[in-house]
């Protein structure tokens, strides 16, 4: 019986010195493949961030400013454009063909003030600054770098400055910037809007020098968007259309007002006559 029992007791300490052996034998490898995983997940977002600066380094061309530009362009040289019927030739420096950054911009999707959606993904972001960081970083090959064309680079000729909230008034003007801006404002007006091209184009190029290219002084007798633009067109109606409801009541009111005088000095005129008949000696 007892040799039974040890018999018992040697197998039970063999088999557990034996799952002790396998554990330990095998820890190495799980080490291994742990630190493998760790390295690789590692190398993985080194790769993205070496991609993401690759890129950043590749595209020289400020989104905040080509941003800017489209704005402009939209805002105050589109409504003209849409009013004769003009369309912009894909040589033209203002065509969206030439924005890198058209296709991006044309899948943000504003919900509200705090929420932004990518139209690729359909992830959302508090501000549009973190959806232009998304896309920078996980949409990259949606950029349009066949043309080689940077929107941004025409700020200089369309005035944005006037648009991104800069007290560019404060700044003394440079003679020669302003020469140059001008030169590459009345350039633009020549290829996209040639006056060969007919009665259009040759409206559209006298628009775009005054509305553009003549504020480009030091003398500060022209204003950028001498000619107005989308918005203040729609502000004007809303202001003619506010107007108007509040004069129409008036007038409505003048109106009974000076019927009820009408009307009242008529009585009287009535009564007086008749007061008259009858105090006349028969």
């Amino acid at each position: 019986m007892k040799k039974a029992t040890r018999i018992v007791s040697i197998f039970v300490i063999s088999m557990l010195c034996f799952q002790e052996l396998i554990h330990v034998s095998s820890s190495p490898f799980l080490y291994a493949h742990q630190v493998y995983e760790e390295s690789s997940g590692g190398r993985n977002l080194k790769q993205e961030q070496e991609q993401e600066q690759k890129h950043a380094q590749e595209v020289h061309c400020s989104r905040e400013r080509s941003r800017a530009a489209r704005k402009v362009i939209e805002e105050y040289l589109t409504p003209f454009m849409e009013r004769e019927n003009y369309q912009l030739s894909s040589k033209c420096k203002l065509h969206p063909e030439n924005d890198i950054f058209t296709d991006q911009e044309e899948h943000k999707i504003y919900i509200d003030r705090h929420e932004w959606r990518c139209g690729y993904c359909k992830k959302s972001f508090r501000e549009e600054k973190f959806l232009d960081q998304h896309f920078d970083s996980r949409h990259y090959n949606f950029l349009n770098l066949s043309h080689g064309k940077c929107l941004g680079d025409l700020c200089g000729a369309l005035h944005c400055d006037a648009v991104m909230n800069f007290k560019s008034s404060r700044s003394k003007c440079n003679p020669a910037a302003a020469a140059r801006n001008r030169h590459l404002c009345e350039n633009l007006a020549d290829n996209c809007f040639p006056i060969s091209e007919g009665p259009s184009a040759g409206r559209l190029h006298e628009l775009f020098l005054h509305q553009f290219c003549d504020a480009h002084t030091c003398s500060g007798k022209h204003k950028p968007f001498s000619r107005g633009g989308k918005d203040q067109s729609s502000f004007f109606r809303l202001a003619a259309g506010a107007l108007i409801l509040v004069l129409l009541p008036v007038f409505y009111l003048f109106l009974y007002l000076v019927q009820s005088d009408v009307k009242s000095r008529t009585q009287e005129l009535r009564r007086i006559s008749k007061a008259g008949w009858k105090s006349k000696p028969s």
